[in-house]
């Protein structure tokens, strides 16, 4: 057998070592940032969402609300940065390969913006329907 095709040989020896343990964490956590750098800087979206995330973020943490509740209110606001950040890869892959226009790319460029609206508004509906009844009494009360 070949050594360069041996899975035993590829792991120990050659130019794309495979990093175990917590070397290949800190890998992934050096990647991961760089993706995240990469996408604030090119994605205006994605630093409109970030500024909305560094408001809502707190206040899911100090409303009056039970675990449960400030763990959807907290998760649905990471959820649309997850699925910006995933829109933002297809788009760039997708740019990568062709910027010429085509009916596939444009198909998959819809439908990443698609994703990126429907966790818009799994957020808006969450933050409704679990701070709308807070906002109103306290409207009620101080108004």
């Amino acid at each position: 057998m070949n050594r360069s095709t041996s899975s035993s040989s590829t792991s120990t020896q050659g130019p794309h070592l495979k990093r175990r343990g917590l070397l290949r964490a800190v890998f992934a956590l050096r990647h991961s940032w760089a993706g995240i750098v990469a996408t604030w800087r090119e994605e205006s979206a994605f630093r409109q969402e970030v500024c909305v995330a560094i408001v809502l973020l707190p206040i899911a943490a100090f409303v009056d609300v039970s675990a449960a509740e400030r763990v959807l209110l907290a998760g649905s606001v990471l959820l649309v940065l997850l699925v910006e950040l995933l829109n933002s890869s297809i788009e760039a892959t997708i740019d990568r390969i062709s910027l010429d226009r085509h009916e596939l790319s444009g198909r998959a460029k819809d439908c990443g913006s698609a994703a990126v609206m429907m966790a818009l508004v799994i957020a808006a509906v969450t933050w409704g329907v679990i701070c709308g009844p807070l906002a109103w009494h306290w409207l009620r009360v101080h108004l």
